[in-house]
């Protein structure tokens, strides 16, 4: 056997003549792991290559010998160096669950549980969740690696069949599962509350595979004026063509909902709460009740409330929906979506994702990650600031109207009071003018940009008149959306520049 140097302190074993043979196996120096990790963290945070050679499954026993050809993934890549540092943080992350009382390592639900014993609060949960205890990746990075691979292979068939029969933890294939989008999965899980969750590739795809996943072909569902448009446009044209009618109602009207649940086979009432633009707020305890009473599910998108806000699978909710584009990841620089709640629920519509697609790429799925460690801090800061904001917007003479759920003068402010912790980080308001004095307004702030989407550290202000609605006059007649009407998602910005900047826009009105 020849061997070639490639680095310093990287060799690769060749066959006779120089070529690289298909068994070819690297070996790193006794420190080596932990160099390439620590400068993974430094300089390749998104270069998955880096962050694999870094890490092992901590499920793969130490030392396990490759089997010939196949080419490498995560589990084994490195020497016996990487499989005694994989073995040690594994060992290291079975000493902590063990230390918490009925807590076993090799079951999945007691690790979740042994995590939530530690972490009792959202803001640690948002932090460590699904990371600190039972990672799948034993790895001495503090954060989660980005595992980029599209397959993950097998030693032999045998493993392949424990696999399929669930003997063996492990994957397949990209489409239906990845390590890092576990993690954040894991993550969503502990603070929802849920029993499963599984990340799409957009919070509208989310919204997609929970009705195809969960309504059948001829059934009925009910849902509210006041939503995210899109999602209205879907319902409204793509449900149909399977058959599946609709009835809408008002958000507040409870007789409309119990009309159409006693008058139809209802199989699911699907809402937001708060509601899109108009901040509008459900009972969920109380259309929970309802529906169940009538074999219907119940599924809230509580994009606008976070789970920091609201956790609405405990107030009897099914399934819970969330943009993680807005608060969750909260950088505006991700696009993602999550469906969390019960597994027997969550399982149908990752059979139906696993089938169609809509994966969210790894990459994606780590800044999402990296996002929700702040969420609770954000969020916080969101709700004190937009609360002060609308209280200083409803005593502006050019302010008409303003609508947000922490103010007495909210339709449903009593309900928000009893199902939030805070209130969220949108105000809409109503400017004491025409479309053109609108206009003007929203062009002259200078710390908001004018753009679609919220929830991130940047604060965003637009006018649903032109943003949302431009193409159709009578959509916005028949859904409220006044010329007038403003949409203000607030950021982690000081309160004193963001209220100022509005006081000198107001003056051009």
């Amino acid at each position: 056997m020849a061997t070639v140097s490639l680095t310093p302190q990287v060799v690769f074993s060749t066959e006779s003549g120089g070529a690289l043979s298909s068994a070819t196996i690297l070996r790193f120096p006794p420190n080596f792991v932990r160099q390439l990790s620590t400068k993974a963290r430094r300089n390749c945070s998104n270069i998955g290559v880096a962050q694999i050679v870094a890490a092992a499954w901590s499920d793969c026993p130490a030392g396990r010998p490759h089997s010939g050809g196949g080419g490498g993934r995560a589990r084994g890549v490195a020497s016996s160096h990487a499989a005694a540092a994989s073995a040690a943080a594994a060992a290291s992350a079975a000493a902590e669950v063990s230390a918490i009382p009925n807590a076993k390592v090799a079951q999945p639900s007691a690790v979740v549980q042994a995590e939530r014993n530690l972490l009792g609060s959202d803001a640690s949960l948002a932090v460590h969740a699904g990371e600190r205890l039972g990672r799948r990746i034993a790895t001495d990075a503090i954060t989660t690696p980005v595992v980029n691979t599209s397959a993950y292979w097998f030693n032999n068939s045998q493993e392949l069949i424990d696999f399929k029969e669930g003997r063996h933890a492990s994957f397949e294939y990209g489409r239906y599962g990845n390590p890092t989008t576990e993690a954040l999965e894991k993550k969503m899980s502990a603070l929802e509350k849920a029993e499963s969750t599984v990340f799409v590739a957009s919070g509208m795809y989310a919204a997609v595979a929970m009705l195809s996943a969960l309504v059948p072909a001829g059934g009925h569902i009910v849902t509210t004026t006041d939503c995210y448009r899109k999602t209205r446009i879907y319902m409204e044209n793509e449900l149909p063509k399977r058959g599946v009618s609709m009835t809408v109602i008002r958000p507040a009207d409870m007789d409309a909902l119990q009309n159409a649940l006693d008058s139809n086979n209802v199989s699911l009432f699907f809402t937001e709460t708060p509601t899109n633009p108009f901040l509008r707020c459900i009972d969920v305890e109380l259309v929970a009740n309802m529906c169940h009473s009538k074999g219907a599910l119940l599924c809230i998108d509580s994009t606008f409330a976070s789970p920091i806000n609201q956790k609405a699978l405990t107030l009897g909710a099914d399934l819970v929906i969330h943009s993680a584009t807005k608060y969750i990841a909260g950088h505006n620089d991700v696009i993602g979506g999550c469906v969390s709640g019960r597994d027997e629920l969550v399982s149908k519509v990752r059979i139906y994702h696993h089938v169609v697609g809509g994966v969210l790429n790894p990459n994606a799925a780590y800044l999402i990650l990296r996002g929700m460690k702040t969420l609770h801090l954000r969020v916080q800061c969101q709700n004190n600031t937009a609360l002060r904001m609308a209280q200083f917007l409803e005593e502006h003479p050019k302010i008409a109207r303003v609508y947000y759920p922490g103010l007495p003068s909210h339709p449903e402010h009593h309900i928000a009071k009893t199902q939030m912790t805070g209130f969220g980080g949108v105000v809409s308001f109503e400017v004491a003018g025409d479309f053109d004095g609108t206009r003007r307004f929203i062009d002259s702030v200078k710390i908001p940009y004018h753009a679609p989407s919220f929830g991130g550290c940047e604060s965003i202000i637009d006018q649903p008149a032109i943003m949302s609605y431009w193409d159709s006059k009578e959509q916005r007649d028949i859904y409220g959306i006044k010329d007038n009407l403003i949409r203000f998602s607030i950021g982690v910005e000081d309160f004193e520049d963001l209220k100022n900047d509005l006081v000198q826009a107001l003056e051009k009105v």
